[in-house]
């Protein structure tokens, strides 16, 4: 791997999401090695795909250059690799570029989209949760409007035109107003000779609601917001099969789509080499102490959504979001200072900031601890926040004019074709 022997302690990073980001930055300008593996050279604000996916908005400007975060600091590294094996015993890492050594490693590989175990699906679905999937869902979608407008039968073209969403927590929901405001605004100006009512929207969810991590109250909002873009909003409803034609589901409900794009939930994605005991098996998450250290090692710790920490308020772990992750990551550096000075450390406590999702212009829900309202208000506060809370000076910039844009001109500019998707 070619780095350098040091007289410091050596910490490993496997990750750069929003946990292993963080930690790096609370470990800048110690007398500390840190090495940041991660399988690609950037870290991805993943509250916005959806909006990569439905033309908003370019890759760049919520992606961040993992190597630009440690650029001033000689005794940090970066190296594209992709983690295979973990030696305890020899406190050592395997990779796809060779072994490394650590004192301390820290595991945030994050979570990757859980099928369930349906090949059918996993084969034939869009997933949404890297950048370039993002991009794959961008081209389906305006690859089909293309292929609709040369259709030569009605069936054909309703076909290119069904877009079926299944999962109807806050990726999914946001996901159907943004594609809703792409019928309403996007396709009547640029495909004259489409229909826009012949494009149809369905948002199918598990649960009698959608959000159903939020309130009552932000679920019947979402869903009244929904249904005002037109979305078909459908609870209660399982998908069973999808040959890449045609959705069966545990209803009557018989749907035929091009495009069947998968938001049903996530599973953690552990590495191979530690003890089977300390990954849960339902979540595939790493079960931490209030240390973040896994269960049965002391030098090797899990961090955000691939750490499942047990307390009183979360028995089942904390919520898989940005913000357990964020905090977390900052906290562990600050605690593997004082593990290395022999000196106690913090355990963690979350402190809950609220939730929110978007449905689209002007309509969004926040639940806080003792205000719940959704609107306007909440849709400002939802930019406001999404906007400061992205890495860089230059991706605000960025997607602040494109919002400003979109918002004035009704306008998803981004709506490019760069690289073709096939099934």
């Amino acid at each position: 791997m070619n780095i350098p022997q040091s007289k410091f302690p050596r910490i490993v990073i496997i990750g750069g999401g929003f946990a292993g980001v963080n930690l790096v930055k609370s470990l800048l300008n110690k007398d500390l090695q840190v090495v940041l593996l991660d399988k690609h050279n950037y870290h991805t604000f993943q509250p916005l795909l959806y909006q990569v996916s439905s033309s908003g908005l370019e890759p760049d400007s919520i992606a961040y250059p993992l190597r630009k975060i440690i650029k001033k600091h000689k005794n940090s590294f970066f190296r594209l690799a992709e983690v295979e094996y973990i030696d305890a015993d020899k406190n050592e890492i395997t990779t796809n570029i060779g072994t490394l050594n650590f004192d301390f490693l820290v595991i945030a590989t994050g979570t990757k989209t859980n099928f369930f175990g349906n090949k059918a699906i996993e084969i034939n679905s869009m997933p949404m949760k890297s950048v370039p999937q993002a991009l794959n869902i961008r081209s389906l979608i305006l690859q089909n409007f293309e292929k609709a407008a040369i259709s030569s039968t009605e069936e054909e073209r309703q076909a290119y035109l069904n877009f079926v969403i299944v999962g109807g927590g806050p990726t999914g929901v946001e996901l159907a107003g943004a594609i809703a405001e792409l019928k309403n605004h996007i396709l009547p100006r640029d495909y004259h000779d489409l229909d826009s009512g012949d494009m149809q929207i369905h948002l199918l969810e598990g649960a009698n609601r959608v959000l159903p991590p939020m309130s009552e109250h932000a679920s019947q909002k979402a869903e009244k917001f929904l249904k005002r873009l037109g979305v078909h909003v459908h609870t209660n409803v399982f998908v069973k099969d999808y040959d890449g034609k045609h959705v069966t589901t545990n209803s009557d409900l018989k749907l035929h789509t091009e495009t069947l794009i998968w938001a049903a939930g996530v599973t953690g994605s552990p590495i191979h080499g530690l003890n089977v005991e300390s990954i849960l098996e339902r979540t595939n998450r790493y079960k931490v102490n209030r240390f973040n250290q896994i269960e049965g090692y002391d030098s090797i710790f899990a961090l955000g959504d691939i750490a499942s920490m047990a307390t009183e308020n979360y028995p089942n772990g904390h919520p898989q979001v940005a913000q357990p992750a964020i905090q977390q990551g900052k906290l562990l550096g600050k605690n593997l200072i004082r593990f290395i000075k022999n000196e106690s450390p913090k355990p963690f406590t979350y402190k809950d900031k609220g939730s929110m999702a978007t449905i689209g212009r002007n309509k969004a829900v926040v639940d806080l601890k003792h205000f719940k309202f959704g609107g306007f208000l909440a849709w400002f506060i939802w930019m406001f926040i999404h906007l400061m809370s992205l890495v860089g000076f230059r991706n605000r910039v960025i997607v602040f004019f494109n919002w400003t844009y979109n918002y004035i001109n009704f306008d998803k500019a981004a709506r490019l074709i760069i690289r073709p998707f096939k099934k």
